[in-house]
């Protein structure tokens, strides 16, 4: 059944060139710009129990995850490694740079850095403050400039298709990398402008950056806990550029999702380790579908990153200007309940419409919390069942923390190495 409009939303064409794109927005999926907050309970949680990055706070599962991958996707890691290194050793240090031009006072950078980006490869980019509540509390000093500039890059549309699979992963961590220089090569462009600029990897987890996106109107929070960009949907990878030049917010803008995706669900149904849910709750300030990372996790590690909810969402398929014109002269989500949308692949079987793989507990068994913590409660069980144990297995214990105390805590995606600590 048709819908009524509430707004239309015209953004550029998606490659210099293109004709604008405009969107229809149903009435009845009209809710608020942005992502629904309460923003006392946001900076509440932000001041008493901070944000940590994942690679700190998980750091135990980090290192079991790269144990049980197979020949061919530890060989993949280890060259993507070994190429994105450089760039992430340079986005690290960038924000300590100085200018290498001279700088206009009151003049506004925003168009020169718009055009610069998008010539240099970006398939988005969008401006807005970096907003410290989302800064990992690891990195609260390290970061250093206010005004965020917000970076996206289309991961290849066939290969993600192939989800969950190598190839998947080679469009992945290739976007990675491309917005990774990309981000370098812009940040030059800003010094040679006479001001600074930061680079936050998306290699080296820095803050939270789905806000900073919805709120430059690069696209909303979806049920799958991804961007979904107007040209993209969740098919794109980000990366921030922070700088002290002056820029214009944009504004964060209603694409529909949030009452869309309650609609759709389709990856909520699709999931295969069953970590999405299907109604919202309010989580440290914010309205979202939350997802259960018990879960999540050890599934993507298991199979290839996974990657269904990407793979099955209608909007990363179609694109949201097809997805909203279907749902506004039909009233439905548009390749719901065809294997056109929902077929996927795990190790090698297909699964679709309504099937799914049979998952044991023991696939979702993996270690939690940091390295260090594991290896303490590992100690303590032993303790329980042998009681104290001899002196040399006491002095190796002590060398297993004092080598993960030396390794110290890092952000950093490509610094974990295999030992045997955890064993």
């Amino acid at each position: 059944m048709p819908k009524a409009i509430s707004h239309t939303i015209k953004r550029r064409g998606k490659k210099p060139g293109d004709a604008d794109v405009e969107i229809p927005i149903a009435e009845d999926l009209a809710t608020v710009p942005g992502i629904p907050a309460r923003e006392k309970d946001v900076a509440y949680y932000s001041r008493v129990y901070p944000l940590e990055a994942q690679f700190i706070e998980k750091s135990a599962d980090r290192e079991w995850e790269q144990a049980i991958w197979n020949d061919e996707l530890t060989e993949f890691h280890k060259n993507h490694h070994e190429r994105n290194r450089a760039l992430v050793d340079a986005a690290e240090s960038s924000g300590d740079l100085g200018p290498t031009g001279k700088a206009e006072p009151g003049r506004d950078l925003t168009d020169e850095i718009r055009t610069k980006a998008l010539e240099l490869g970006a398939d988005d980019i969008g401006f807005t403050k970096l907003d410290r509540k989302y800064v990992y509390a690891s990195k609260k000093r390290w970061v250093k400039y206010q005004h965020a500039v917000c970076l996206v890059v289309e991961q290849n549309y066939e290969q993600t298709q192939q989800i969950a699979g190598i190839e998947a992963e080679h469009a992945h961590f290739g976007a990675y990398e491309e917005i990774g220089a990309l981000s370098l090569e812009l940040v030059d462009f800003i010094r040679g402008l006479g001001y600074r600029g930061q680079v936050h990897s998306p290699s080296d987890e820095s803050v939270v950056y789905i806000p900073m996106f919805v709120n430059a109107g690069l696209g909303q929070l979806g049920a799958n806990g991804q961007l979904l960009s107007p040209y993209f949907g969740s098919r794109c990878r980000l990366a921030i550029v922070t700088t002290d030049a002056l820029v214009t917010y944009d504004k964060p803008v209603d694409y529909g999702i949030h009452k869309f995706c309650q609609e759709c669900q389709v990856c909520v149904r699709r999931c295969p380790a069953q970590a999405l849910v299907k109604d919202k709750v309010w989580w440290r300030g914010v309205h979202k579908n939350k997802i259960i990372y018990d879960r999540c996790r050890p599934v993507m590690a298991r199979f290839e990153g996974c990657g269904v909810c990407m793979k099955v969402c209608p909007i990363q398929r179609y694109g949201m200007k097809a997805v909203m014109e279907h749902y506004v002269v039909t009233g439905e989500v548009l390749g719901k309940g065809t294997d056109d949308l929902e077929r996927f692949t795990l190790s090698g079987q297909s699964f679709g419409v309504g099937e799914l793989p049979e998952l044991d507990s023991e696939t979702f068994e993996f270690p939690h919390g940091p390295k260090d913590e594991l290896l303490f409660r590992q100690f303590k069980e032993r303790l329980d069942k042998e009681g104290i144990p001899p002196a040399d297995q006491l002095q190796q214990f002590a060398t297993a923390v004092k080598r993960i105390l030396d390794k110290g805590q890092t952000t950093r995606y490509d610094q974990v190495e295999p030992t045997s600590d955890l064993e």
